[in-house]
């Protein structure tokens, strides 16, 4: 049976049957080479830099705001959602963003609360006051 003698669907509405494909919605940008090479400078300067001075939560909630964070460069999450994929409590959150924040690796862009979404993060993989990391 061809499209022209088809008969008309049965149940649902009516028309429905000659509506043209949807084409899916890109959901974020292709990655270049260039964000690339940005996003491994960062986690390398993380790793090199930061991480052997951080407590092993500060690590882990770091890690989750670095992989959240979108081409914007800001991450956008709720203490809950970091504690649940973190495998730790609420309060170890707060206490590992505290200790994220005093020593520069994230700063808080909007803070959240009920009713107008989640916290919004900026995440540096190095202290941004300290300059860039020098080559020996």
């Amino acid at each position: 049976m061809t499209a022209t003698n088809a008969p008309p669907p049965t149940g649902g509405l009516k028309g429905a049957g000659m509506l043209p494909p949807v084409d899916p919605v890109p959901t974020a940008r292709p990655t270049t080479r260039k964000n690339a090479r940005g996003r491994f400078a960062e986690i390398n300067g993380f790793v090199d830099e930061s991480m052997a001075k951080l407590s092993r939560s500060a690590v882990t909630v770091w890690l989750i705001l670095w992989r959240d964070t979108k081409s914007d460069g800001l991450a956008r999450t709720g203490q809950t959602d970091l504690g649940r994929r973190a495998g730790v409590t609420d309060r170890t959150v707060r206490s590992a963003l505290a200790e994220l924040i005093g020593a520069g690796l994230v700063k808080i862009v909007r803070k959240g609360r009920l009713g107008t979404g989640p916290t919004t993060y900026r995440v540096r993989g190095v202290n941004a006051n300290r300059g860039p990391p020098t080559r020996k």
